[in-house]
């Protein structure tokens, strides 16, 4: 699978890894498992345009878009980290909304990520996922998202039943 040229067909831009804010990588591996530091929803370095509190500051839509430019960030960081041959498997997400105190829909922000995953990575994008709110979070960003991927190789599929086929 290749996931540059599925982000393209969605009309959408895998990004460059983004830079990490302080003393820690954007990605490490062992073994096939490569986990990503929580992503902002930073587009090119900047982030104002979804920052604040979900709802009072950012509308939920925002937010959703939000949440999905973190999940093509989390990609691009993972993407680091493969091997010639190999392909992304998400295993699970952990979201985190800055929430006003009287709003509970962090879910629905989060599913633009989760249903994102799975129209570029297909059945391995199904995946597990904690949905949180918080009070805030660095730079004032309404989302952060870090997930957990396996590195497999291109030519297996995954069935959606924890089964691999060669394909």
């Amino acid at each position: 699978m290749d996931i540059k040229k599925k982000v393209e067909e969605l009309a959408l831009t895998l990004p460059e890894c983004p830079v990490p804010l302080a003393a820690y990588v954007p990605a490490t591996r062992f073994g096939n498992t490569i986990v990503v530091s929580g992503q902002l929803p930073s587009v090119k370095g900047d982030f104002s345009a979804y920052t604040g509190t979900v709802p009072t500051e950012l509308p939920i839509e925002k937010a959703v878009e939000a949440a999905r430019i973190c999940l093509l960030n989390n990609i691009a960081a993972a993407m680091t980290q493969l091997q010639h041959g190999e392909t992304l498997r998400l295993v699970q997400m952990q979201g985190f909304v800055q929430s006003a105190p009287d709003f509970h829909e962090q879910p629905a922000v989060l599913n633009g990520a989760s249903e994102l995953a799975v129209q570029i990575l297909g059945e391995a994008g199904k995946h597990a996922r904690t949905a949180v709110g918080v009070s805030a979070l660095p730079k004032n960003a309404a989302v952060e998202i870090s997930c957990t991927f396996e590195a497999i190789p291109e030519q297996v599929q995954f069935t959606g039943r924890m089964n691999w086929i060669e394909g």
